[in-house]
């Protein structure tokens, strides 16, 4: 592989940033900033290794107050009574205030995680998409009637918002997560307690603010810092919460069902994946290479839906890769100020070690690593873009959820080899089919068991598509027309008019 393109950082860029918003932090419960009675967790960029925020280390009583104050919001206060064009009105004009404050959300999420600023800039106007989309389907929430059940009969089906949402979400997109549950729950009439990652806390924050900017009653949406066992596990098995939404790591999400199991509350769980691009030799390959360059590398690989598998066909495999190695080392790495930067930091020293162990055993098991498969020689937690070749199924690299700017590549030779190896992980998040064909793109596609199946494209999205994923890549699905009525409860209503014979009585 070719010397890395590395983008040096600028101390003034740097300064200018840290300049634009208070790296003192609280948390906010009940419409009240509020700060723990002890310690504090300070985050340093992984850049550029200046803190960058500082927020309260939540406890047990600081979530147990924020489930109260929901609770009290849901049960007596107005949001859950209030008709579907307030709050749709109210989404939307959030959506604007994150318009407004685009720039300085993207910069938060940059500092805190090291995801490139013009990637965190695209998420942000995502996230802002999402809201209007939520806004629009608070409109379009309704039951059903059936007037055929007899003349004296009618039945109706009322959705009515579940309760007391817990929301706790990654490090990996701060504020684009957060937007992918929040606005559907507050859709529906749900009241939130939210525990972003004490990583990147920083937008959540923010975003409870632009809340009470734009109306938002107290108590509705809390937001509560701090680590998981502190503050996520009483979140997830409180009585008084109704539903858990949740996204992160598989191992964290069975906890987390584990602790709402006692309750039996409602769960949604993202979780992880092991995606594979699935290319046969009469794939447009210049795509199928700028898509594998993306799905690999994008937010430096820390992505659930990260294209991490390549499945190849024999026939091509060996040119593939070798030009899949010039443009891997092509690829911006660097500065996450930079709007030149593709790959920014990895988000923690732990977490880059992680991946360098993954590396150092794919090698000790005879798989061949394109690239260091180290960290690079610079400040911040940076890794070069990685390959790994001459993987095979059996392999821990093969199935491991790597989590890094890694992406292994296995072999086939007819269309149901590739299939069986696409299904060969525990998960079934997502996938892509490469074919010309479309016989083969659409049987390939049906036979891989994926929540998401993209055909000569990878990792594209929309809020009017569902997202989530079959096996251990969780339970439900964000996004798409059903978002809301997820954070509903259906209730029947079987009305009878006229007399009622009494049926204890015998007939005349």
């Amino acid at each position: 592989m070719n010397a890395i393109t590395a983008i040096p950082f600028d101390s003034a860029r740097l300064d200018a940033a840290l300049a634009r918003f208070p790296r003192q932090r609280a948390m906010f419960i009940n419409g009240q900033d509020v700060d723990a009675d002890g310690e504090r967790i300070e985050r340093f960029s992984p850049a550029h290794g200046v803190l960058v925020s500082s927020v309260p280390r939540g406890t047990a009583k600081d979530a147990r107050a924020a489930i109260a104050a929901a609770r009290r919001a849901f049960d007596t206060g107005p949001w859950p009574h209030e008709t579907a064009s307030t709050r749709s009105r109210l989404l939307l004009k959030v959506a604007d205030l994150i318009d407004r404050d685009r720039d300085l959300i993207a910069l938060m999420d940059c500092l805190e995680s090291g995801k490139p600023i013009a990637q965190a800039r695209g998420e942000i106007e995502g996230a802002a998409d999402i809201w209007r989309y939520a806004a629009a389907l608070a409109r379009e929430l309704s039951g059903d009637s059936y007037s055929n059940l007899g003349s004296d009969r009618l039945g109706l089906v009322l959705r009515e918002p579940v309760g007391v949402v817990s929301i706790i979400t990654p490090w990996n997109f701060p504020f684009l997560i957060v937007s992918q549950k929040l606005p559907f729950a507050l859709a529906a009439g749900c009241t939130c307690v939210v525990k972003p990652s004490e990583m990147t806390s920083a937008s959540t924050l923010h975003l409870a603010h632009l809340l009470a900017e734009a109306g938002l009653p107290e108590g509705v949406v809390n937001v509560v810092t701090g680590y998981g066992p502190d503050v996520g596990a009483p979140m997830t098995a409180d009585p008084d919460v109704d539903m858990i939404s949740f996204t992160g790591s598989t191992a964290i999400g069975r906890a987390a069902m584990a602790a709402g199991a006692a309750t039996l509350k409602k769960v949604s769980m993202e979780l992880g994946g092991k995606n594979p691009q699935l290319i046969f030799p009469d794939a447009d390959l210049e795509a199928a290479l700028d898509a594998a360059t993306f799905g690999a590398y994008f937010n430096a690989g820390e992505c659930c839906n990260a294209g991490s598998r390549l499945i190849l066909h024999a026939d091509i495999a060996a040119p593939f890769l070798s030009e899949l190695a010039e443009r891997a080392a092509q690829v911006a790495v660097g500065d996450p100020l930079d709007e030149a930067t593709r790959v920014g930091a990895l988000i923690s020293p732990e977490h880059l070690g992680k991946i360098e162990a993954h590396i150092r055993a794919a090698r000790d098991a005879g798989a061949e690593v394109v690239g260091s498969g180290e960290r690079l020689s610079t400040d911040g937690l940076f890794m070069a873009p990685t390959i790994v070749a001459g993987v095979t199924p059996g392999m821990a690299i093969a199935k491991a959820e790597v989590f890094g700017p890694v992406v292994v590549a296995l072999t086939f030779k007819t269309a149901d080899e590739a299939i069986q190896l696409a299904n060969s992980t525990d998960y079934g998040l997502s996938a892509s089919v490469w074919s010309r064909d479309l016989d083969t793109a659409i049987a390939v596609g049906r036979g891989v068991k994926a929540g998401t199946v993209w055909v000569n494209t990878f990792m594209d999205g929309t809020p009017e598509l569902p997202f989530g994923g079959y096996r251990q890549s969780g339970l439900g699905r964000e996004l798409g027309r059903n978002a809301v009525k997820d954070y509903t409860e259906e209730k029947t209503f079987h009305i009878h008019t006229g007399a009622r014979t009494s049926w204890w009585l015998p007939r005349t």
